[in-house]
């Protein structure tokens, strides 16, 4: 099933974003491309296919779970642009 510029311009106004016309007509062409082609991916006939959670076979490289020592407090705000007692002091976001 085709997308259409409607369905879009829902999911635009949804993310609160405006379109310009020419942007919904541009989306609705590029998304249904990529549709069309993630259908196309699943005419492949996948059965003998393993599933796996990554193309390469990697494994994570986690570090043991051991305490270390950190930062005393006059080194961690050695470089801060802005410290109160103990605290570094940023600007206010609301």
């Amino acid at each position: 099933m085709p997308l259409t510029s409607e369905r879009v311009q829902q999911v635009a106004r949804l993310a609160r974003l405006t379109l310009a016309a020419s942007e919904v007509e541009l989306f609705t062409r590029q998304l249904n491309d990529i549709l069309n082609y993630v259908e196309k991916l699943g005419e492949l006939d996948t059965t003998d296919v393993p599933p796996m959670a990554h193309v390469l076979d990697v494994q994570n490289a986690f570090r043991d779970d051991a305490t270390q020592g950190s930062l005393s407090v006059e080194e961690a705000l050695a470089n801060a642009p802005a410290a109160q007692r103990l605290f570094f002091v940023v600007p206010r976001v609301i």
